[in-house]
């Protein structure tokens, strides 16, 4: 849950700069600001943590890496296309989308005990999926979701 502690900061400098600039809370900037910041932050961490996000990925996809940074490469745009209007809503809900593809490597990592920033196998495990990651993404989704395409 620390990642999205980047997410409620990107919010809160949001509204704190949309009331001080145009002298009102503006909502829907702030929850995209929000989610860039935080979609783009793990996007770079995409080529800092390569190895342990490549061994997250399924046996069965060949090219790891990638994938690792086609998806970084991804989640950087997806950050950019939040805060852009006119693309804001087809960026939204192709992040959904992405969010619950991605959802299946951090099972794989989770069953694997994988560390992504170890890239060995010394991680959480399941107890992490289901105490942090499952109710992370579910507020990633929904946060998206209202704040991309409900109040876009």
């Amino acid at each position: 849950m620390k990642l999205l502690t980047i997410l409620f900061a990107g919010f809160i400098v949001g509204l704190l700069a949309t009331k001080i600039i145009q002298g009102d809370w503006n909502l829907v900037f702030s929850g995209n600001l929000g989610m860039a910041v935080f979609i783009i932050f793990t996007g770079l961490s995409h080529f800092k943590f390569q190895k342990g996000m490549a061994m997250m990925i399924p046996e069965f996809i060949p090219g790891k890496m990638f994938w690792v940074y086609a998806t970084g490469i991804i989640e950087i745009a997806a950050g950019i296309g939040l805060m852009m209007p006119s693309i804001r809503e087809l960026t939204a809900s192709l992040l959904i989308i992405f969010y619950v593809l991605v959802f299946i490597a951090n099972i794989n990592s989770s069953k694997k005990k994988i560390n992504i920033f170890k890239a060995d196998l010394t991680g959480p495990g399941m107890d992490y999926l289901y105490r942090e990651r499952i109710p992370m993404q579910i507020i990633l989704i929904a946060w998206t979701w209202y704040f991309g395409i409900y109040l876009n």
